[in-house]
């Protein structure tokens, strides 16, 4: 059992690289996307800004809003990337935990393991030589 386990583990740690550049060349692809919708509406709003005759300082105001939402949003990001940073560490530190705990509880369990040999064949010995 142990063999097969490392065999899916190994196949599968083989595989992670291939599936997080696969996920990021698609979010990638999606993000270039979303940019390139906005690049073609730019050409749209500044015609349709021309042709209401918005003053340029009205458009100024209005760049200002948007370049403060724009801040905002960058530091929803860099919030949202620093929380998945502590969570993976949690998470990591979680595993780390568990898996030595599961080590400390195999030891205790192979030594009570032998205990127990070393208790059943001592009275299978005095059988015997009774």
């Amino acid at each position: 059992m142990k063999n097969r386990t490392s065999e899916i583990v190994k196949k599968l740690e083989c595989q992670l690289p291939l599936t997080v550049q696969q996920y990021s060349d698609l979010y990638t692809a999606y993000l270039h996307s979303i940019d390139d919708v906005f690049g073609t509406c730019y050409i749209s709003q500044k015609e349709f800004f021309d042709k209401l005759n918005v003053s340029q300082g009205d458009l100024m105001v209005f760049d200002r809003f948007i370049e403060s939402l724009n801040k905002v949003y960058q530091n929803w990001i860099d919030l949202g990337s620093k929380f998945w940073q502590i969570y993976v560490q949690m998470k990591l530190s979680t595993i780390s935990s568990s898996d030595q705990f599961i080590h400390i509880s195999m030891d205790h369990y192979a030594q009570i393991l032998a205990k127990f040999n070393e208790i059943f064949n001592t009275t299978n010995t005095r059988k015997l030589v009774k």
